[in-house]
């Protein structure tokens, strides 16, 4: 028992305690009140739920603005004013038209039989 915590809770009053209970006190009666310890829990909880918050409100301010660009598309597109078309398909890689040849493929080489 070398710590106050544990003096206190087997019932020892430090000396800084006694003196300061007037004379005449039953110390039987005596009830000394610690402060409970830091819990750190709820201020860690608070803080996960303000980002969870803030990444849900980023998540349907940008659903939201999908679909007014695609609502605004739609309506400018039915009006005439504006078509706009997403392609997803991979575009192949084809040969500028100066180095497509007509006729026989030349080889450079030619094999001597």
């Amino acid at each position: 028992m070398q710590l106050p915590d544990q003096q206190l809770r087997a019932g020892h009053i430090p000396a800084e305690i006694y003196r300061q209970i007037p004379d005449g006190t039953d110390l039987r009666k005596v009830v000394i009140v610690q402060e409970a310890p830091r819990n750190y829990t709820g201020p860690i909880v608070l803080t996960l739920l303000i980002i969870a918050g803030s990444i849900a409100v980023l998540l349907v301010i940008a659903f939201v603005a999908q679909v007014v660009a695609a609502s605004a598309v739609a309506v400018l597109s039915a009006t005439g004013g504006l078509s706009y078309t997403i392609n997803r398909a991979s575009k192949k890689r084809e040969l500028p038209r100066s180095r497509v040849r007509s006729g026989p493929v030349r080889s450079k080489h030619r094999r001597f039989k």
